[in-house]
């Protein structure tokens, strides 16, 4: 990957996740985008929402993308981000608390556009980081 390609998706990323600026991040997109997540497989729509509600329920939000690493067409993205709990999130009402949620996401590109991703992170840290969950907890432990 291009130095240029790494910025182009760094800045996406930010612009996206971190400022709601999904136009930044639809650029990248090829005809027929899927994300894979592991509730299922989605396009833009409902990546849009989510980033929506994430920026509703985390006003201050800023994703940082830590690292990239490229094969051929793909391109893995371990990224961070963190925020200000201050809207209702997953059914969670408003903490006041930052959170920050890591995670990775793996990249199939066509050419230079963004044809498949395949995104990993842990719910759990982040109800952790709201206090309503700790990691390793089992149901019925409080």
């Amino acid at each position: 990957m291009s130095e240029d390609k790494s910025t182009t998706i760094r800045n996406a990323w930010r612009a996206a996740w971190g400022n709601g600026d999904l136009e930044s991040f639809e650029r990248l997109l090829a005809d027929g985008y899927v994300r894979h997540t592991k509730t299922g497989s989605e396009g833009i729509e409902s990546v849009r929402k989510a980033i929506e509600s994430s920026q509703e329920a985390f006003p201050d939000l800023r994703t940082e993308v830590l690292e990239t690493v490229e094969d051929g067409s793909m391109v893995a993205i371990r990224w961070q981000s963190h925020g200000t709990h201050t809207g209702s999130f997953m059914g969670v009402p408003p903490t006041d608390r930052v959170v920050t949620v890591t995670g990775a996401t793996f990249c199939r590109f066509e050419e230079d556009l963004l044809a498949e991703e395949w995104v990993v992170w842990d719910p759990r840290e982040l109800l952790s980081s709201v206090n309503i969950w700790k990691v390793g907890e089992r149901p019925g432990d409080r």
